[in-house]
């Protein structure tokens, strides 16, 4: 991967050094990690952030909204400015941005710094997480070895979700709940150091090259505001409409825009690529049925087995394992078999772990007959998924447009969780009070979304076999 220095010859430049597949790999890993953790680490520790700073419902409610809006909202714009200004300096720039908002949150005094360390914490995490898959992509060339890759930023950032509980529940019972946010900045500098001692910069495109300001603010605001909407739902009903009306109104301008736009945010021909298209599309509903793998597999265990947080997150360890080792068994598979096939059985395995989940919960349960079983099913399942999905969904792309890419898949993604929550919540809500009742109908409903999104996966194009070197 890696090229040396020569000197020039002729009048010639000398060439680049390339970025090194390691510190590419584990700097976009890495970064992944901390950003999908904390979405879920910061659950575990709320109850302890109302008694320390005195936060009410609402305030609590905005810890945790603060850093998933300007998440979602501002992912695009993080992937486009990639690839104008350059890989390694925005990944820098985010991670340094995160960093510095997980410090201030750990010391925060009152509920408005928290919230507002929360809501940079979620602009840093904007910029940071398209930029790890396009250092994959724009690293590691099409081929096995851009699969691998894919395949392991897929793990440890599912990882990061799943572990994000007892990660949580071990820093709040043993230090304090301030450790959540503290915990990130000893990772951020380390990261921060590989990144800036090995990565390598790119050369600015040619040309004057601008960020489409009008298109940044459109797909923002109408992220966030649909974001904002479908989490008001469960809550609010039909008075959550306006946002998410709002919120598709901008989306549609968004999308007028971009069609005129010299430079886009996101160039609309690149949904001219089926891979690109249907593997975001697939990529969506396949993440609204995985949410209920964790939301509700952990509402279960705390509610109705009485699980502590620290054990809840232990028993989560056998699913992280599968996601793990689903992720790392798709590269080898995908180098002999089509990916769509590995794609469709891998759905199908979640969708059976799901309905199976369905069946064996109780109220007497135990771990080892409602919840090993089925919830390493799906786990495994969705290893084996979500790797091809990726890759297809980058697929294609020039090495230009990496970030813009990249963007889009984070934004599926983002999104499709959202969905799920609403949806999923919903079902759960309607079945009955009997919390197990709901629990379970919500796992039906994930297995008829994971189906349904299994079924797309026949829509993307057909991939050769290729031989791992």
């Amino acid at each position: 991967m890696t090229t040396t220095y020569e000197p020039e010859v002729a009048g010639k430049a000398a060439p680049r050094l390339s970025t090194p597949g390691w510190a590419a790999l584990l700097a976009a890993s890495i970064g992944q990690f901390l950003v999908v953790l904390d979405i879920s680490v910061v659950n575990v520790a709320l109850p302890d952030m109302r008694a320390g700073l005195g936060l009410g419902a609402t305030g609590l409610q905005w810890v945790v909204n603060a850093y998933s809006l300007t998440f979602a909202g501002f992912l695009l714009l993080g992937g486009r400015a990639a690839d104008l200004f350059g890989r390694k300096r925005v990944f820098v720039a985010g991670l340094g941005l995160f960093t510095v908002a997980s410090l201030a949150g750990g010391f925060a005094q009152d509920a408005s710094m928290l919230i507002g360390a929360r809501a940079v914490q979620g602009l840093g995490a904007a910029i940071l997480a398209p930029v790890t898959l396009s250092l994959i992509t724009a690293t590691f060339p099409d081929g096995p070895a851009r699969t691998r890759a894919i395949a392991m930023w897929t793990a440890v950032g599912t990882a990061g979700g799943a572990t994000g509980g007892l990660v949580g529940g071990l820093l709040t019972d043993y230090l304090s709940w301030r450790w959540v946010f503290l915990i990130n900045v000893p990772v951020g500098l380390v990261v921060g150091f590989i990144a800036v001692r090995w990565l390598r910069g790119e050369r600015p495109a040619e040309g004057r090259q601008r960020l489409d300001l009008p298109g940044a603010v459109l797909v923002t605001a109408g992220v966030g505001l649909l974001a904002f909407g479908i989490g008001e739902t469960e809550r609010h009903g039909w008075t959550a409409l306006f946002p998410l009306v709002a919120g598709l109104a901008l989306l549609a301008v968004f999308v007028a825009v971009e069609a005129r736009s010299a430079q886009p945010l996101v160039r609309l021909g690149l949904f001219r690529l089926r891979s690109v298209a249907v593997g975001n599309l697939a990529t969506l509903v396949g993440t609204m049925a995985g949410f209920a793998l964790w939301y509700f597999l952990s509402l279960y265990m705390q509610n109705v087995l009485h699980y502590s947080a620290v054990r809840t997150g232990l028993s989560f360890l056998p699913h992280t394992a599968g996601i793990i080792i689903g992720s790392r068994l798709a590269p080898t598979l995908m180098a002999r078999m089509d990916a769509r096939l590995l794609a469709g059985a891998g759905g199908l395995l979640a969708a059976a772990g799901f309905a199976w989940q369905s069946v064996v919960l109780d109220a007497d349960g135990t771990f080892l007959g409602s919840i090993l079983g089925p919830g390493a099913t799906m786990a495994l399942g969705f290893g084996l998924l979500m790797t091809p999905l990726v890759q297809a969904s980058t697929a294609g792309a020039p090495s230009s447009e990496a970030g813009a890419v990249a963007g889009v898949v984070n934004t599926s993604r983002t999104i499709g969780g959202a969905i799920g929550l609403m949806v999923l919540g919903t079902a759960a809500a309607r079945s009955g009070t009997d919390l197990v009742d709901g629990y379970s109908t919500a796992f039906v409903v994930a297995a008829v979304i994971t189906t349904v999104g299994t079924a797309l996966v026949a829509f993307l194009p057909r991939t050769e076999r290729r031989t791992a070197p």
